[in-house]
Order: structure tokens, then C-alpha cells, then sequence
């Protein structure tokens, strides 16, 4: 149904929640870096909320419509045109063979866009997901970003009354240039390995987005000597962030190497030899994936556990609401 014309910065076919069930055997779960914007296109096409869509990031892409069919844009606004016409976001659109779809760069908020189509995208299953995994090059397109050429087709679905819905405004989500990420304390926690003083300071200072920061890890900046409970890694190592390896809570693990922490996110490591300190909480996920790298700052904020279910509760029922799609 689209052929890619230029491939962009990088575009992946994405599911949600991903390839789980497999990190044991090494694998990291893939799935889309914004979760919630490509469930929320999904719905507003009539697909289920998890079914693959087209993730952009940083944008400099465009795309022929070569089947007539149904799609949403969501997510960053890169200003997306078709046949040079502005078109709007969270809307179920019409699309024609021939026209072009055109997404200019990522703007003052948000990183990632999605196109999800009606009928869903049409890649083979790979251990239960369509997610594309990067760093293993298995999954989605040929375990790989699409390229000039490219042609990705969609599954043949029954459209008809699903042009011009759109979603609620009130359930568009909030982009911002400083994400607040709820987080919950652990693994490698208070007192063992990281000070009182030093978790005050992981949940209070806002931290930049490194530039070196992709679909494995969000580097963020450093924190300060201070945050250590320990002199050294002991039997791990020379550095009181090294410890003998185990097995990382992924997704959302807030990691520190060295005095460098960084959030492990979808095509990250599942085990390493450093220190996880917290977790980013599952409702808050898709926020990470829309920080723009060298600009965006993250502050962690301190939750519970049970204030995590109830807002993975809340996120849930969001899904289900009357006035979802109006």
C-alpha cells in the first residue's frame, strides 16, 4: 500500500507490547519507543490497538501511496503533507493510489511519528511480534529500516465508515521539551549501592538527553560523586556501578555506567555487569521514545509500586472510554 520514497532518518515497522517472553534467551522486546501514540492511530483506523504500524523518527521522509486505503498520523507533529496539502493528525484519512505523503523534520516537541493503516501491516510474525529489532536485525521489514524502494502492504480490511473518525482532543497526548518520568527505586537501590542524598538527586535534578541516544538506550548527563554508597564494585569491578551481572529490568531501567545513567528502553540489553536503580513505570514509557536527543530534559519523579499498577490501570481503561473516537 506505501512505497517509501525516502527513507528518512529512520522508519521501522513496530508493534505493541512487542516480542516478550524471550529475554532470557537474550531478546530484547522491541515494540514501538511511543506506545501510546501508535495505539491510539491504531484505534482510530479500526485495527486493535497493538497491531504494527509505521514508526518515524526525526522525520525527512516520503512516502507513495500505491493502494488505496485508510491511514492516522500520530504522534510528533513533522508537518506531513500529502500531494503538498497540509493534512491533520489523529484523524482516520482517506488515501488514494498515487498521492504523495510527505513529513517534513521533527518541530519544537516530540520525536517520533507513526502512520498506522487501516487493516494493519502485512510483515510475518517473528516469535509473536511484528516489532522490528535493530540491534538483532530480525523482526518487522526484514529485520531492518526501510529504504528507497521499499513497499510495505497492508492486510485487506472492510473500511468502510472509518474515514473522518478521529480521536477526542482531550485524549491527544501532551508533548513537552521536559518529561516527567515516573519512576519506581530499584534493583540496585538505597542503601547498598546508591545514597539517600544521591536518590534525592536522581528524583529531583532534571537531566538532558544526550545526543547518543537511540532505540537501546537514552544516554542522559552524570551525577555526582555523592550518589555512590560504596567506594568501588568490590567483585564486580573497579567502579561502584559495576556489580557481577545480572539480568536488567527492562523496559524503563534507569542504568548507570560509570557516573552516566541511562534509560534502557526497547532494543536494549537484557542483562550487563552495572547497577539499575530504578524503573520507569510501563504508563510512562512512551514518553521516552518522543525526548528529543541534545535537547529534551527527563525528571524522574518517585512513585510506588501500587501507584504504578493504578496508573497502568488508568492508562488501560483510557483504551475503553465511550468518547474515545469522536
Amino acid at each position: 500500500m506505501i512505497k517509501v520514497i525516502n527513507g528518512g532518518i529512520e522508519i521501522l515497522v513496530e508493534d505493541w507490547p512487542g516480542r516478550l517472553g524471550y529475554m532470557g534467551l537474550g531478546m530484547a522486546a522491541a515494540g514501538a519507543m511511543d506506545n501510546l501514540a501508535l495505539q491510539l492511530g491504531n484505534m482510530i483506523v479500526g485495527n486493535e490497538a497493538g497491531e504494527a504500524g509505521l514508526e518515524i523518527a526525526g522525520g525527512y521522509c516520503q512516502f507513495e501511496i500505491v493502494e488505496d486505503g485508510i491511514i492516522a498520523i500520530t504522534g510528533s507533529d513533522m508537518s506531513p503533507t500529502i500531494n503538498d496539502e497540509e493534512v491533520s493528525m489523529w484523524i482516520a484519512m482517506a488515501v488514494q493510489t498515487g498521492d504523495i505523503l510527505k513529513f517534513s523534520h521533527f518541530g519544537e516537541t516530540g520525536f517520533r511519528s507513526y502512520i498506522c493503516i487501516s487493516g494493519g501491516i502485512d510483515v510475518p510474525e517473528y516469535l509473536g511480534s511484528k516489532s522490528t529489532c535493530l540491534f538483532g536485525s530480525y523482526g518487522g521489514f526484514e529485520g531492518r529500516k526501510l529504504a528507497k524502494d521499499d513497499i510495505i502492504s497492508a492486510a485487506k480490511k472492510a473500511c468502510s465508515g472509518i474515514a473522518g473518525k478521529k480521536l477526542n482532543p482531550k485524549y491527544i497526548p501532551e508533548y513537552t521539551n521536559l518529561w516527567e518520568l515516573r519512576a519506581i527505586p530499584g534493583p540496585n537501590s538505597v542503601p547498598d549501592y546508591v545514597t539517600e542524598k544521591g536518590m534525592d538527586y536522581l528524583f529531583s535534578t532534571p537531566m538532558k538527553i544526550s545526543h547518543n541516544a537511540n532505540r537501546a538506550a537514552y544516554r542522559l548527563g552524570e551525577v555526582p560523586d555523592f550518589f555512590w554508597a560504596r567506594e568501588d564494585g568490590g567483585k564486580g569491578g573497579s567502579h561502584p556501578s559495576n556489580i557481577v551481572d545480572h539480568g536488567y529490568n527492562m523496559r524503563g531501567a534507569i542504568n548507570v555506567t560509570g557516573n552516566t545513567p541511562s534509560i534502557l528502553i526497547a532494543d536494549g540489553p537484557t542483562l550487563g555487569g552495572f547497577v539499575c536503580v530504578a524503573n520507569v513505570i510501563n504508563a510512562d514509557l512512551w514518553k521516552i521514545g518522543q525526548g528529543i536527543p541534545a535537547r529534551d530534559k527527563v525528571v524522574f519523579k518517585l512513585v510506588t509500586v501500587e501507584e504504578a499498577i493504578e496508573a497502568r490501570k488508568e492508562r488501560s481503561a483510557m483504551f475503553e472510554a465511550n468518547d474515545l473516537l469522536i
